[in-house]
């Protein structure tokens, strides 16, 4: 026999992200202030009370194509993962959650990472189940399976990330295939379906969070068309130059430094967030990205810091102390040039992701 519970609600607050930050490929990540929002209510109950499915509606980015099915939905999957490798089989009755989005879909902005980490925070907190913050990275990281993006989405600031030496545990649980951590459901699912995934093995992801002068913003220059991570991480090499990795290697190691000292050098910045592993392979897919990388100089623009690559792209990040509107309009008269429109914003370095009880 259920037992009667009070109602609740509480709110998820996860910040958008950028990673690779010109050298560090799937090595460093930068937390962004643009936000995906998780107002959740759980109703009181009573005991023999009949089960009702959980509701959800979205507004802001991506809301005419998420689906509001929590069997399909990305957040509420992963949190009916956590649920169940908790061994609590359902949402609880009556569930509703209102998801409020200001992250671009498939920008290079950490969208998927952000309804990642929202989806494991919402499992804990459905579940009371307390998850540490090892632990939430441990779970989104089998989903997730890149750490530079959750793991700045969740601990917020710039980071760096590695995933841990893969020992057979390890080995086993990277090899399990999407399909069976996140299951499509059928229509026809009853309760009994998709019990027991896979539980992520301890320790997974390791980081470290790195200075970040205070001085700095970014400015996220947004083309308005769509790229996958998958379109975009095809056209990378499998092998590459030792040349290329130690021209990486060398700016990444002055580039995690020199972000946090105050006030910032661009002539050293700027030469240190430059790349040879995924911005020269991708930039076939970005029209306009060479030009304005090349183009927008700490020489021709004062104020700026750096240029690169958000994430996968299209977007393009630049760090800057002043010169904010100067650097997006030349930017935005380059990419028009190749017949392409793009926003911008101007963002603050984020904390990490919040969940506040009502």
């Amino acid at each position: 026999m259920s037992s009667t519970t009070e109602a609740r609600s509480f709110t998820i607050k996860v910040p958008a992200t950028s990673a690779n930050i010109g050298p560090g490929f799937d090595v460093v990540g930068l937390s962004l202030s643009l936000y995906l929002t998780l107002t959740v209510t759980i109703p009181a109950s009573q005991p023999n009370q009949a089960y009702v499915a959980p509701t959800i509606t979205y507004s802001g980015e991506g809301a005419d194509e998420v689906p509001l099915d929590a069997y399909k939905n990305l957040t509420t999957r992963v949190a009916l993962y956590v649920l169940r490798s908790h061994g609590i089989r359902s949402f609880p009755s009556g569930l509703t959650i209102h998801c409020a989005n200001q992250v671009p879909f498939s920008r290079g902005l950490g969208s998927s990472g952000a309804a990642v980490v929202a989806g494991v925070l919402l499992g804990s907190e459905l579940g009371n189940l307390s998850l540490p913050t090892e632990r939430i990275l441990d779970f989104a990281l089998m989903v997730e399976r890149h750490p530079d993006n959750v793991t700045a989405a969740l601990v917020g600031g710039f980071v760096g990330s590695y995933l841990r030496e893969l020992d057979r545990e390890a080995t086993e649980a990277a090899s399990v295939p999407l399909s069976e951590v996140l299951p499509e459901y059928p229509p026809d699912a009853g309760e009994e379906w998709g019990l027991n995934p896979p539980i992520p093995p301890l320790g997974i992801g390791h980081y470290i969070r790195f200075g970040w002068s205070k001085e700095i913003k970014a400015i996220a220059i947004i083309p308005q068309f769509e790229l996958s991570t998958a379109k975009a991480r095809e056209v990378l090499p499998t092998e590459y130059s030792r040349k290329d990795l130690v021209f990486n290697m060398q700016r990444l190691a002055v580039l995690t430094t020199a972000l946090g000292q105050s006030p910032p050098d661009p002539d050293l910045i700027y030469e240190a967030m430059k790349d040879r592993v995924h911005q020269p392979y991708r930039k076939a897919l970005i029209p306009g990205l060479p030009e304005v990388t090349s183009q927008i100089t700490p020489s021709t623009h004062p104020g700026l810091l750096g240029i690169c690559l958000s994430g996968a792209g299209p977007t393009i990040l630049a760090l800057a102390t002043s010169g904010f509107e100067a650097i997006a309009e030349d930017a935005r008269k380059i990419f028009k040039s190749t017949g392409i429109e793009i926003e911008w914003k101007l963002l603050e370095v984020a904390g990490g992701s919040e969940v506040t009880k009502a």
